[in-house]
């Protein structure tokens, strides 16, 4: 297996200065150039654990294992894309996508042609001369991702990269990263809250209980020959994945309200994105 996630345990000081324990005995196994979202309530450690994986967070048990070599520190091989592009805005386009180039000593016509190669994939080579204030927020976030894809990392590591994006540049985007990875052929670990969002892109949905986070199940998303999810087949994963996190859901509320809350199942409104982040 590819990317082995084998017992990982994680725990914080809480406020009370007690430990809380985020991650509970999770074990993953993936297959290189895979697509796997993780979905859950908030707080369940979905974001810890890609953070772990990158090498920027330290487990307290287990390990993370890429090509049988236990992961200990960041490297090139895993880059991250956060929620927020995080883009220097003193630099141009062009020289953001380079900076990682340039500071691994590549000379720079060379890293400019390969980056320029990456922003055509992501429809954004007229825009090379550009700052970050003069992009749209969607346009910022394929900057981000260019500026990932440009180091050749074998494993994206992408944490609720849309979540701030109304809801038409999100499907845009849905669509270039679907043709990037369908290019590349690089693993993607994709960490959202939007069920639909999961369902459309990914091969396999790993389900999160809340805290401590625990795989509730390992959904593989049916598809068509060619790789397409029918629209049936969306609304049907769609609909299951939020009724194994009815029960969880349950759980933040009853945890968030105390003695305020009062709670039926017909009342959990399922809005079209099966975003849980706008329940909890």
């Amino acid at each position: 297996m590819y990317l082995s996630i084998d017992g990982i345990q994680k725990s914080f000081i809480g406020e009370n200065k007690q430990p809380v324990t985020v991650l509970d005995n999770i074990n993953i196994e993936i297959d290189k150039g895979s697509f796997v979202s993780i979905v859950g309530p908030s707080g369940c450690g979905k974001s810890t654990l890609l953070y772990i994986i990158a090498g920027l967070e330290k487990a307290d048990q287990g390990s993370i294992r890429i090509s049988g070599k236990v992961v200990k520190n960041p490297g090139p091989d895993r880059v991250v894309v956060f929620q927020e592009a995080g883009l220097f805005p003193w630099l141009t386009v062009l020289e953001n996508v380079t900076y990682g180039l340039l500071i691994k000593k590549i000379p720079k016509k060379k890293a400019e042609a390969k980056a320029i190669d990456i922003l055509k994939m992501v429809h954004l080579s007229n825009y090379i001369n550009s700052y970050p204030h003069q992009l749209s927020g969607g346009m910022k976030q394929r900057v981000s991702i260019a500026r990932a894809l440009v180091m050749e990392p074998d494993i994206l590591l992408m944490d609720e990269p849309f979540s701030a994006l109304d809801e038409q540049t999100r499907m845009v985007l849905h669509k270039e990263l679907m043709d990037i990875w369908k290019k590349t052929k690089v693993t993607i670990f994709f960490v959202t809250h939007n069920i639909r969002e999961a369902v459309l892109l990914s091969e396999t949905v790993i389900v999160f209980a809340t805290r401590p986070g625990k795989i509730k199940e390992v959904i593989v998303v049916p598809t068509t020959g060619d790789g397409i999810t029918t629209d049936s087949v969306t609304l049907h994963t769609e609909q299951r994945i939020l009724a194994i996190l009815e029960e969880e859901i349950e759980k933040v509320l009853k945890e968030e309200m105390g003695d305020d809350y009062s709670f039926k199942t017909n009342h959990l409104h399922r809005n079209d994105s099966g975003d849980l982040g706008s329940h909890i």
